[in-house]
């Protein structure tokens, strides 16, 4: 007669040899087990551990059914549009949204028009069309607002001149995934004829966009960048692209991203640098950036989860703001890290970002991490009332480098940097305030939380590094997604959760850190400010600081936690002031 289990197991602890040890020996009597000591011993080094040979042996067949939930769970199909049941919030215990005095403010979905009630565009003169409609091709939409508002040009002729504009340059660029030409043709000629009626929609009504092809939008491929995904079309607009052309903007064409979200390599190339078309845009909002400062779209969307936003802006000299997490509904978007994901403009000025920005931003009941959170803006205001801080740490570095030619090109931007914080200084005295240093947390392992971006990620992706199908993304390297997601299966859930209890950690330093400023200015890649700043969900504006041997730099102004209206007013005042932005690549003139 055959033994089950339970009597295998008694009639060896009779002879002493019962627990975890009878356990093992029935798992390989029934050709059961999968997993063995040694293994668990090779996994221990993974992890950073060390089991004595007892406890090994008494962990196999909790590890057993481990892997049969596993593999349960993987018969799951998990879109990537599924969230974990799990939700950052930068905002700490007793913190409270800032709101308009609604109990439900946070949760309110708020209609485009009234939007703009709260917007008060700088004076822009008398702004006429030029003889050449492509001149405007670099204009910043408050000029190119003016021009469809006082109809001086339709949205159709503005339209028709950027997707000539994108046709002819796109290629050379490489950042062109898809042209929206016929919806684009569509939306501009019902953007003329509400005008015509007395409907204007506000400042973007009219202007040409192009969207980081990690949103979704009804009827044309969305990528993701990635040849896995080259045909993928999904049923639904993304909340940002429906927000837009409610706003009134005309969506021109989809524009590239580094495969996944990460760098400026995409299945089709590589997006290059509008100054410099042997260099890449940087990434992951590449071709957002690159065709916005090309004179391609009146202004672009990207994402930031550690870098997509600030990086290409810094590569091509545009105009970024990265939202403090939670503005902005992220539905329809590609997930790639649930709790650091982040959408926001790219566009040729700071102000223009605001605009953008009143448009996007704000719950939609899809989104759970998306907040309403009151937004205004008013372009003529000076610095008044602002607390405006500096990383003092980050000012007045010693020069770096290898050799002669990297020290002189230290030495450039450390001369941007101060000549960046002398301009703020003056505009911030001259408002009748003064710059306040800060410090950032400097106590805690920061780079180690990179492990909860990796883990994130390797979860969004999972199918595909089992599939196989990861094969297929063009980069192959250490340090490319499909590496980094098959690093991520060996990191331990407890080191996970460990990793965002001392993100908690992080949060509240940060809160003390900056309890004194509204805004502090500091060096876009200073210390570890934007893997802190992407960490801790706070917004920062990102601007042209002048260029270094042909090619822009950045300086960077991180607002507290839902000022990103005081960041970008600090980075008006800076434009103001220094008109780097107004640069325009020579090649695409």
């Amino acid at each position: 007669m055959s033994l089950d289990r339970r009597t295998f197991v008694a009639q060896l602890s009779v002879l002493g040899l019962g627990g975890a040890f009878a356990e093992t020996l029935w798992a390989r009597a029934c050709d059961q087990e999968r997993i063995t000591v040694e293994m668990v011993k090779d996994a221990e080094a993974v992890a950073g551990l060390e089991f004595s040979e007892e406890e090994r042996e008494m962990m196999l067949r909790g590890l057993e059914r481990n892997l049969t939930s596993y593999e349960q769970l993987r018969q799951v199909t998990i879109p990537n549009s599924v969230p974990p049941a799990v939700h950052f919030d930068p905002r700490l215990p007793h913190v409270r949204l800032p709101r308009d005095g609604e109990p439900d403010a946070a949760a309110r979905v708020v209609e485009i028009p009234r939007r703009f009630e709260r917007v008060r565009i700088s004076s822009q003169g008398r702004v006429r069309r030029p003889a050449d409609l492509e001149e405007a091709a670099f204009w910043p939409v408050t000029r190119l607002s003016e021009l469809v508002r006082s109809r001086q040009v339709t949205s159709e002729e503005l339209t028709e001149m950027y997707l000539d504009r994108l046709r002819r340059h796109g290629p050379l660029l490489e950042a062109v995934i898809t042209l929206t030409d016929e919806l684009a043709l569509r939306q501009a000629r019902r953007a003329d004829a509400d005008l015509r009626a007395g409907r204007y929609r506000g400042p973007l009504h009219g202007i040409p966009w192009g969207a980081k092809d990690l949103l979704a939008v009804e009827g044309y491929p969305t990528t993701w960048g990635a040849k896995p995904y080259e045909e993928q079309v999904f049923a639904g607009d993304a909340t940002v692209v429906r927000r837009l052309e409610e706003a009134g903007a005309v969506l021109v064409a989809k524009l590239t991203l580094g495969a996944l979200a990460m760098g400026d390599v995409w299945y089709g190339g590589r997006t290059r640098n509008p100054w410099d078309l042997e260099q890449g845009s940087s990434g992951s909002s590449a071709g957002s950036a690159a065709a916005t400062v090309a004179g391609l779209v009146g202004f672009g969307i990207g994402t930031e989860t550690l870098g997509s936003i600030v990086s290409p802006a810094t590569r091509t000299g545009a105009s970024g703001l990265r939202p403090t997490f939670g503005r902005v509904s992220r539905h329809g978007a590609m997930a790639l890290s649930w709790t650091m994901d982040k959408i926001g403009p790219l566009c040729r000025s700071a102000e223009d970002c605001a605009l953008v920005f009143t448009a996007i931003h704000g719950a939609d009941g899809n989104d759970p991490t998306a907040h309403t959170v009151p937004f205004a803006w008013d372009g003529d205001s000076d610095l008044s009332g602002l607390r405006v801080g500096y990383l003092r740490s980050a000012f007045g570095r010693e020069p770096r480098g290898e050799n002669e030619e990297e020290l002189a090109e230290s030495r450039q931007a450390i001369a941007l940097e101060s000549a960046a914080l002398e301009v703020v200084r003056s505009a911030v005295e001259a408002a009748g305030g003064r710059l306040i240093p800060v410090e950032l947390p400097n106590d805690l392992p920061v780079s180690a939380l990179r492990i909860i971006l990796t883990a994130e990620a390797g979860a969004a992706f999972d199918e595909l590094t089992r599939s196989g199908r990861d094969d297929l993304l063009v980069r192959q390297d250490a340090g490319a997604w499909p590496n980094t997601f098959r690093q991520a299966r060996m990191i331990p859930a407890v080191e996970y959760i460990q990793a965002n209890r001392v993100r908690t950690m992080l949060m509240q330093q940060m809160a003390r850190a900056l309890a004194d400023v509204d805004v502090f200015v500091t060096p876009s890649y200073a210390d570890n400010v934007l893997l802190i700043t992407n960490l801790t969900g706070h917004p920062c504006a990102v601007v042209p600081s002048g260029m270094i041997d042909g090619h822009p730099g950045s300086i960077s102004f991180i607002g507290n936690l839902w000022k990103d209206g005081e960041a970008l007013r600090v980075a008006k005042a800076y434009q103001d002031a220094t008109g780097h932005h107004l640069g325009v690549p020579e090649r695409f003139r």
